[in-house]
């Protein structure tokens, strides 16, 4: 193979389930780059008979570990405590402050949930055993699995633990490794606020008592400041002095809330000051020292110092600790410290450096501390200039020789070096006066006040003007550059394993300000793009085989697809700047490139681009001599590729080879006009970032810079799915730009203050009083059903009791509604039982009266398609709550367990909003393509008229309806709609013997209502006043009776006056809804342009308008710009959507009057299962990027509606999940229903876990990192399906579900070579991944768990809890045994899935998928007793499927003959062939023993042996 100059040995896949990296068998992981390299300690290096033999597993067995071998414990040891602590968890030195390995297996075996903390005594418990249990708490973090759970069962204890953790530093010096670690415990635990115990304990190191350790000036300073606070100190020291009164001996600087934070601040500074740097070990041949100079880093010290800057990040950027925090970390002046040492400017501290600079930000943040305001660029202004006029009033008063700085103008002394200059005229001594004693910025008893650079500096900091941050934002490139897509610090490889910090924002349970919050997710986003982008890079870059040739100028011997090379590239336009902008308002290049080398595909994709798509412009240069393998081992990825510069940009026009404009959408070319691209040149005009662009012509400038814009040479696209993410970035910095109005009732509830409770509707404003709930009641029974702690009352509508009611209902509320709070379980409510609603419906005493109204809708007309459509779900008095709780304002939280109608109520929640508030708009957002269509479809079924449904986004093709509810397909629509009703205007004028040309158009056909229908209807009712005895006067004068003479049967009885007039109403209501449409049409008819028209619908017509998450971030702009309006917001799926992208579709229109239009907000999610998508682990670990908006909302205590009545899967199936939930029970139809009481046609049970041992001696394998797979489960699940298939089973009820993606194409590729040749077997509906099936089902599951060494990501319960309940009648996990029974967090399925044998349970005498057998009787039972047995049993099945086919295909042959038929169906049933009903009985027909009559004798050895055959092969790929 041709080596590739300029790459060097690289390996460029990727994979996107991500771990940790495991050696193949037998050969070696490549080496890494120092940044990147995992370590030596890799967890799942580690063989499974190796860590059966680990001394640690050992220890477990016998004194913790409870598996189904383990024999009796030993009573607890102190001294294995110990001796395990210093053999096993402690580290000499390195970047790793523990075994990882080590502390994996002790994790796993459940060390802290069975032996530490069971033995834990606050009085008798070691220091090893403390720190033990810190450990362990650490590892679970870094495992993203729940970490406090097991201390709930004694919360007085887990005081305890907690309180000797915060005095454990007392009277013992601890190691540097030590230290970090119990930082990382304190990094956790202020990670954890919601935790009640944990934030009880934690935030009284951040509460007033901290300031006792304040120094004196400072502390003074601050209560001038915060008046506030003053009367919260005096009753501090009232304590004391009542302590003292009492003879107590009380010293408040003596407790350990008053110097905690002090003193680990002092401590990371001795550390950093003296630790960090060790003198190195001199070369015993030369004597050469380090390159870097007389000193070498420590690694331990260095990451310790890291960990110190993200725990002080951390108590910065969240308000509750940032208030009485700051002025401790201002005190110290930790920043100028870092900033002035050796650390900070050494190459090895480039991390520390950028986490510094995020602590100095969020140190000088835009925001009043106490008031939790933000501050606007006015007021930052202002506050630094009364800052510089107060030092300068001093400074004229008390300091000569500072006069000229005194009376210096602001703009003078504004900048850094200007200030510096001014103050080095004082002597040291008077230097140190002025900072310590007149300026009291820091304390004279401080060391480091000695030195002059460092009094400079904390000045200087203190009164240099800042950048703004909206200044900082728009400076900023929104495409990624060279420098930042290989910074590992920012942008991590793949491999993250949690260990180490990042500079890097989090997403934590509060933000300081909405600008905070937008900007961590701006930060965040972009670097999650730019992780994407790099991979695509060295995806595609490798292909082209760059070299250099002989003239010295780089070329390329191959192709890429998603790349090609650039024929010219020039600058053509640089606009002037913006006013009061230094880049250039537009910067614009033209690129010529040739895709002649393409074929018809490739070539049509690349045809395809259009205006607004992003490309990325590379600069290419490879060296000239290979890489050695020494420098391959050093070089960055960059050095690899050749790769010298990125730039995006962004598409204005496509031009083909004769200059014609090619996918123009502006209507520049007419449709009629458009002819096919010609040539193979393509010319496209892009816009360059002129933010970029202004940073590179200034680096030009200034230093010399090579010219970037002069080497492009390699034009790279991307898919168009992944490729949005620049109209994303551009949606959130608009949105930091902006005056952002969320609505009151919503603003403290998204930055994480205030009361949880208080958007709840019962707690707002401008409630529905009385609510119609339509057709939500079927009966009178579903009402009481639906409101059991209230005594309900029916009346009709003139305030009458009725006894005999029926709906539709009206139900008019009490005004004390905080009494309908139990309809609204949540983390704070809890939940009745039912029979504690039974026995409160006897006495009806105590119950509030709830006035039900039930009324006769009017006639809606005589036709057919009048009749409004009816919802026909009985509704649980749970769904109810969640209706009520969305047609009334505010904010609705509703948990869906899997399979409790969250599509239903939502529908239904839409259908009660429309009838009762009809001018009102709402908007429909999900994540998902498929959830919204599925929402939409159920949306058509109920009483909304389709001129008022719009669906905007790609996927609106994918709707299974007749009707185009797309933009285009709406305008259409309502055009089409407008000749129907005009013709029946026209009918209408002949009935009345009127001209016809009434029905010209909407506006004539307006008068024509006004003059002539509306006047004889008020002409008719004034008659039929005086007339009401006689029966018949309706029918007689009616007046447009000729018109309604097409109806089926005569609209008028003439039996009762009422009854006729009922009607009369309806037929009248019929000819006002006909004008009514009429009118909403006239718009479309003065509206001549398709875009007036489709934006007319879309912002004035339509009344529920729905979109994807994606779809409402990149349009935003547009929707702005057409004065898009909403008053009602329903998300779906919100737990799988990022936080950011259900914050942009809340501010998808303009402020009314400097008040948001947004009166309700429905979020319906579930937050025990699988969370948004991130693919870089990086940014889903450290910096939780996969939180949803609705997941940190349950968290921060917000009452939720959970649904608590699952109609999916059988009770038996349901109970594998349903403990994850607070009450989840089963709907009647899955405990009666026929389908749900048979048993698994051929399977003893409904579902079993089904242990698979090592097959040909392996377990899992990893043919490359990351990417699991399990033969031996590949072959079983596959026997297994082909056994369900060979009984009947039809194939689209059948899914099989995996962990991991390298498992998924394992057991496809099994799948194809042992199903597919075979038409009766074929492939199963879905092979997937459990992530991937999230918000599907199928009948049954078959789950293969992949791992034989560690549990992985299964960890993860949310995981779990997707993978138990996707199957509806079956699920059987196939996994290891002896790993997941001891996995702490999957204990309360794995215990009930191990009550049933772990070897498959057939029951061999059910030959077709049709039995009687009760689902609990197991009927004869037949154990599987592995892998090779099973495929026995599906080779004997499959010959008797042959036989049987020989048979057919003999007796065809005498077809001619009569009698014959009967012996064919004889055999067929004696080979249990025959064809039974879909999904619990019958085999699906286009796979049945008749598709194929012509085979042949001798297919049938030749595949009998294919098949024998296939048994006895590994299964490779």
């Amino acid at each position: 193979m041709t080596k590739i100059y300029g790459t060097g040995m690289y390996d460029f896949r990727r994979h996107r389930v991500a771990e940790y990296p495991v050696a193949a068998d037998g050969l070696p992981l490549p080496e890494k780059p120092p940044e990147s390299k995992p370590g030596s300690d890799v967890p799942s290096s580690m063989t499974l008979i190796e860590i059966q033999k680990d001394r640690l597993t050992k220890i477990a067995a016998e004194n913790w570990a409870k598996t189904a071998d383990s024999g009796p414990k030993k009573p607890f040891s102190p001294d294995l405590v110990n001796e395990i602590y210093y053999t096993e968890l402690t580290v000499k030195a390195g970047r790793k402050p523990v075994p990882l390995q080590r502390v994996m297996i002790l994790e796993v075996s459940q060390y802290l949930e069975n032996y530490l903390w069971p033995n834990f005594s606050p009085e008798t418990a070691s220091f090893e055993h403390v720190m033990s249990m810190i450990l362990m708490v650490n590892e679970k973090f870094r495992e993203n699995v729940a970490a406090w759970i097991c201390f709930y069962d004694k919360k007085d204890m887990f005081k305890a633990f907690l309180e000797r953790v915060l005095r454990l530093k007392e009277g013992r010096s601890l190691t540097i490794a030590e230290k970090t670690n119990y930082l990382l415990f304190m990094i956790n635990a202020f990670q954890s606020l919601e935790d009640e115990i944990v934030s009880e304990m934690i935030m009284r190191l951040a509460s007033l008592e901290c300031w006792h350790s304040l120094s004196y000036g400072r502390f003074q300073m601050e209560l001038c400041l915060n008046k506030n606070l003053i009367r919260r100190w005096r009753r501090i020291a009232t304590r004391a002095k009542d302590a003292t009164k009492r003879g107590e001996t009380f010293d408040p600087t003596t407790i350990v809330e008053a110097n905690f934070l002090r003193n680990i601040i002092e401590e990371f500074l001795v550390v950093l000051d003296s630790e960090v740097f060790c003198k190195p070990k001199k070369d015993e041949d030369d004597d050469l020292v380090d390159v870097h100079g007389s000193e070498d880093v420590n690694d331990s010290c260095l990451l310790y110092c890291e960990r110190f800057m993200e725990f002080l990040i951390d108590l910065l950027s969240q308000l509750p600790t940032r208030r009485l925090v700051r002025p401790l970390v201002a005190d110290v002046a930790v920043i100028s410290k870092c900033h002035l040492s050796a650390l900070y400017r050494h190459e090895k501290g480039k991390l520390f450096a950028q986490l510094v600079d995020l602590l100095q930000y969020y140190e000088g943040f835009e925001i009043d501390d106490h008031k939790g305001v933000q501050m606007d660029d006015d007021d930052v202004l202002r506050a630094h200039y009364k800052r510089l006029q107060a030092f300068q009033f001093l400074a004229f008063r008390k300091i000569p020789k500072l006069r000229e700085l005194a009376l210096a103008n602001v703009g003078s002394i504004n900048k850094r070096a200007d200030l510096a200059k001014k103050l080095s005229v004082l002597s040291p001594e008077e230097l140190r006066d002025l900072v310590c004693v007149k300026l009291k910025l820091v304390s004279k008893d401080d060391p480091w006040s000695e030195r002059v650079d460092f009094l400079i500096e904390v000045t200087v900091s203190f009164f240099e003007k800042q950048q703004s941050q909206k200044e900082a934002i728009n400076a900023l490139p929104l495409y990624p550059n060279e420098q930042i897509m290989w910074d590992e610090s920012l942008v991590p490889s793949i491999n993250y394993s949690g260990e180490g910090c990042l500079a890097l924002p989090k997403l934590n349970l509060q933000f300081l300000t909405l600008h905070d919050y937008l900007l961590r997710n701006f930060n965040l986003f972009r670097l999650e793009s730019t992780y994407e982008i790099r991979e695509d890079i060295q995806e595609a870059v490798p292909h082209l085989l760059a070299y250099v040739n002989n003239e010295g100028e780089t070329a390329f011997r191959g192709w890429s697809r998603m790349a090609v090379p650039i024929k010219e590239f020039r600058i053509t336009e640089v606009k002037q700047p913006n006013i009061g902008e230094v880049k250039p308002s537009v910067v614009t290049a033209k690129v010529t490139f040739s895709i002649s080398s393409y074929k018809a595909q490739i070539r049509s994709e690349w045809n395809a681009l259009k205006e607004h798509d992003v490309l990325f412009l590379l600069s290419i240069r490879p060296s000239f001599e290979p890489l050695s393998s020494e420098e391959a081992s050093n070089a960055t990825v960059p050095q690899k590729l050749g790769l010298q510069y990125v730039r995006g940009c962004e598409i204005v026009e496509v031009r083909d080879e004769d200059g014609t404009l090619m996918n123009d959408f502006t209507g520049r070319i007419k449709r009629d006009e458009w002819k096919p691209p010609k040539g193979d040149l393509r010319t496209v005009t892009i816009a360059l970032d002129t933010a970029q662009y202004h940073m590179d012509v200034s680096d030009i400038a200034e230093t010399g810079a090579d010219d970037v814009y002069g080497t492009f040479n390699i034009l790279m696209r991307r898919k168009p799915k992944e490729n949005n993410f620049k109209a994303i970035l551009e949606s959130i910095r608009d949105l930091m730009n902006e005056t952002c109005i969320v609505p009151k009732w919503l603003h403290d509830i998204l930055l994480g203050y205030g009361d949880p409770s208080a958007a709840q509707w019962t707690n707002m404003p401008d409630l529905i009083k009385k609510v119609d709930f339509k057709d939500t009641f079927l009966d009178a029974a579903h009402v009481i059903e639906s409101f059991p702690n209230y005594k309900v009352r029916f009346i009709n509508s003139d305030g009458t009791d009725n006894s005999n009611p029926c709906p539709p209902f009206r139900i008019k509320f009490p005004e004390n509604l905080e009494s309908m709070v139990h309809a609204l379980p949540g983390n704070v409510i809890s939940t009745q039982t039912s029979n504690d609603a039974s026995s409160m419906q006897d006495d009806h005493s105590d119950k509030v009266e709830l006035v039900v109204e039930a009324y006769v809708p009017p006639d809606p007309g005589p036709y057919p398609q009048d009749q409004p459509k009816q919802n026909s779900v009985r509704f649980t008095p749970t769904q109810v709550g969640v209706i009520l709780s969305g047609v009334q304002p505010g904010l609705t939280m509703v948990v869906g367990p899997p399979g409790t109608g969250k599509t239903d109520t939502a529908v239904q929640i839409l259908n009660v909003l429309y009838h009762n508030c009809p001018s009102q708009r709402t908007l429909i957002i999900t994540h998902s393509n498929q959830a919204l269509n599925d929402l939409f479809e159920k949306i058509m079924e109920r009483d909304v008229p389709a001129r008022y449904l719009l669906r905007l986004g790609q996927g609106e093709q994918e709707l299974a309806t007749e009707l185009d509810f797309s933009r285009q397909g709406r305008v259409n629509a309502m055009l089409v709609r407008r000749l129907e009703l005009l013709s029946e205007v026209e009918r209408l004028a002949r009935s009345l013997q009127l001209p016809e040309d009434v029905g010209y158009t909407c506006e004539t056909a307006g008068y024509f209502w006004l003059l002539h229908v509306y006047s004889r209807w008020e002409l008719f009712l004034a008659a039929c006043a005086q007339n009401q005895d006689k029966p018949t006067f309706i029918q007689d004068r009616f007046p447009f009776k000729e018109f309604f003479s097409n109806t089926a049967k005569p609209i008028f009885a003439a039996e009762s006056f009422e009854k006729d007039m009922h009607t009369a109403k309806g037929c009248f209501r019929h000819l006002q809804t006909m004008f009514q449409e009429l009118e909403e049409c006239r718009a479309f008819e003065l509206l001549k342009s398709t875009v007036d028209r489709s934006n007319y619908l879309m912002t004035k017509q339509a009344k529920i308008v729905a979109m994807t998450c994606t779809h409402a971030a990149l349009k935003r702009k547009d929707f702005l710009h057409l004065g898009f309006k909403y008053d009602n917001l329903l998300m779906e799926e919100s737990a799988q959507i990022l936080e950011i992208e259900t914050f942009i579709p809340m501010l998808l229109q303009r402020q009314e009057d400097d008040r948001a239009r947004l009166k309700r907000c429905i979020l319906i999610g579930d937050h025990h299962q699988l969370p948004p998508v991130v693919k870089n682990m990086a940014f889903q670990k450290y910096s939780h990027m996969d939180q949803s908006l609705f997941t940190r909302f349950v968290r921060l205590g917000i009452p939720y509606i959970e649904l608590n009545a699952q109609g999916r899967a059988r009770p038996s199936l349901a109970r594998l999940y349903n403990w994850r939930y607070k009450d989840l029970g089963d709907l009647s139809y899955v405990k009666e229903n026929e389908i749900f009481q048979r048993a698994n046609s051929g399977f003893s049970y409904d579902y079993q876990l089904v242990d698979v041992p090592d097959f040909h001696g392996r377990g899992e394998s990893a043919p490359s990192p990351w990417f699991y797979q399990n033969e031996g489960e590949a072959e079983y699940i596959v026997s297994v399906y082909m056994y369900m298939r060979l009984l009947g089973y039809p194939a689209s009820k059948i899914s099989i579900l995996t962990t991991y993606n390298g498992q998924k194409l394992l057991i496809r590729d099994v799948i194809n070579r042992r199903c597919v040749p075979y038409d009766f077997i074929g492939p199963p509906h879905k092979v997937a991944t459990v992530d991937k099936f999230q918000g599907q089902q199928n009948d049954f599951i078959l789950l293969s768990l992949v791992r034989s060494r560690f549990v992985g990501h299964l960890r993860d319960v949310r995981r779990l809890v997707v993978a138990m309940s996707r199957a509806r009648l079956g699920l059987y996990v196939f996994c290891r045994r002896s790993l997941f029974e001891q996995c702490y967090e999957l204990q309360p399925t794995f215990q009930l899935l191990l009550q049933r044998p772990d070897h498959l349970s057939l029951n061999l005498n059910e030959f077709t998928t049709f039995t009687d057998r009760h689902v609990e009787d197991t009927g004869p039972v037949q154990l599987v007793s592995g892998i090779e047995e099973m495929a026995n049993i599906v080779n004997y099945k499959m010959h008797q499927v042959y036989q049987a086919r020989v048979t057919s295909y003999q007796s065809n042959q005498y077809s001619a003959y009569p009698g014959q038929s009967a012996m064919e169906i004889d055999a067929s049933e004696e080979n249990g062939t025959e064809n039974a009903e879909p999904s619990v009985g019958e085999m699906d027909l286009d796979n049945g023993t008749e598709k194929d009559t012509s085979l042949p004798p001798d297919a049938i050895s030749n595949g009998s042996a294919h098949l024998d055959a296939s048994v006895e092969e590994n299964g490779n790929a």
